[in-house]
C-alpha cells in the first residue's frame, strides 16, 4: 500500500440491453417444440389404445345381445 490508498484497477463493463425480439422468438419456439412433442406423444398414445383395444375386441355374441343367430 502506497501513501495514496490501495490501487483500483477499472473494467468497462457494456452497457446491458434487453433484447425483446429474442425473448419473443425464444418463446415461440420453446412453443412450438412443445406443441410437436404433444402432437407426437398423443399420436402414440392413441394408436397404442387403438391397437390394444381391437385385440380386446368383445365376441360376437357378449351378454346384451338378443342371440337370434345362434341356433
Amino acid at each position: 500500500m502506497t501513501a495514496s490508498g490501495p490501487a483500483i484497477t477499472w473494467i468497462k463493463v457494456e452497457k446491458p440491453t434487453f433484447d425483446l425480439l429474442g425473448l419473443v422468438l425464444g418463446s415461440f419456439k420453446l412453443a412450438g417444440v412443445l406443441l410437436l412433442a404433444a402432437i407426437a406423444l398423443g399420436l402414440i398414445l392413441g394408436g397404442s389404445l387403438i391397437l390394444s383395444r381391437r385385440r380386446m375386441a368383445a365376441p360376437p355374441l357378449d351378454d346384451v345381445s338378443l342371440h337370434l343367430d345362434s341356433r
